[in-house]
């Protein structure tokens, strides 16, 4: 693997409030998860930071998505930090917040080549307002970076679509309900829910993906980690529970081969809020199992 970086982002634009006048805790993630001291365990010593404007609850009249003009600011800002360290040879490793930072990543990403995406997320977050499902990029953000969505979003810098479906696994959703899965399985984005991974088997699901970015001619990809699609029994801290998921040992297998590949551009790691973690036992083993992982 390439020298790491850290690049905190620290932003809550892309969620709605868990009560009502109450700001999600998941900004918080960075500077807690570091404080672990999870970068001196991955031997990290440049540490970036890119400032979130302050949260709100406005829902855009064009795009129809909570907070859009600031979270399109805000994926530009990331963006270029990102970018910069890609131009420098660093892997970032983006430390959210929510999911909508994968816009910036991905934007990053598109401006110097055609790349893959592993997504990585207990939900496929390949909604768009009309679903009636969500109005938080959050809820969208793998919807947004293959191209579906209001121009807002989808088409900064007129670099749409950041990630070609095509070019995208996604990978671990365990929400079965509200008709999601048959919107993603009606687009090109190669899907495997929970049920799927594990009866296909992890190893396979692997080989596939970077058969698929070597088959592709892609210069690499990006690797989106949800911290939701791990078993709620060992990682509670997140917006939106749902029983099942997966625990270290399959994460072990999933990231390991996909971080020392050298076509593993960098990746982000979000929704972890601390608020529901106050005697920090369980960010505490995220950190140790993580570095491993990652080291």
């Amino acid at each position: 693997m390439k020298e790491i970086c850290i690049i905190k982002a620290p932003t809550n634009l892309g969620l709605k409030e868990p009560a009502t006048g109450i700001e999600p805790g998941a900004k918080l993630f960075p500077e807690k998860l570091l404080q672990q001291n999870f970068a001196e365990r991955i031997n990290v010593t440049k540490i970036d930071e890119v400032i979130s404007p302050a949260y709100q609850t406005v829902i855009d009249p064009e795009s129809k998505v909570r907070n859009a003009d600031l979270v399109r600011e805000y994926s530009i800002k990331l963006s270029e930090a990102v970018k910069q360290n890609l131009s420098k040879n660093y892997f970032p490793i983006v430390i959210g917040g929510d999911c909508s930072i994968l816009i910036g990543n991905t934007i990053a990403l598109c401006s110097t080549g055609n790349y893959g995406l592993f997504f990585l997320d207990g939900h496929t977050d390949f909604c768009l307002p009309e679903h009636n499902l969500s109005t938080s990029a959050a809820g969208m953000d793998l919807a947004i970076v293959t191209g579906n969505g209001h121009d807002k979003l989808t088409n900064i810098f007129n670099l749409k679509p950041y990630i070609k479906e095509e070019n995208v696994f996604c990978v671990g959703n365990r929400e079965y309900s509200n008709g999601v899965e048959k919107i993603i399985k009606e687009s090109k984005i190669n899907y495997h829910s929970l049920n799927a991974l594990r009866k296909t088997g992890i190893k396979k699901i692997v080989i596939d993906f970077l058969l698929m970015i070597d088959n592709n001619n892609l210069n690499g990809y990006w690797i989106h980690f949800d911290v939701d699609v791990m078993n709620d029994e060992i990682m509670p801290c997140v917006d939106s529970r749902a029983e099942d998921g997966l625990f270290y040992e399959e994460l072990d297998q999933i990231l390991k081969p996909l971080l020392k590949s050298e076509k593993a551009m960098g990746i982000d790691i979000t929704i972890f809020d601390p608020t529901l973690d106050p005697n920090k036992k369980i960010i505490k083993e995220f950190s140790n199992k993580i570095s491993e992982i990652i080291k």
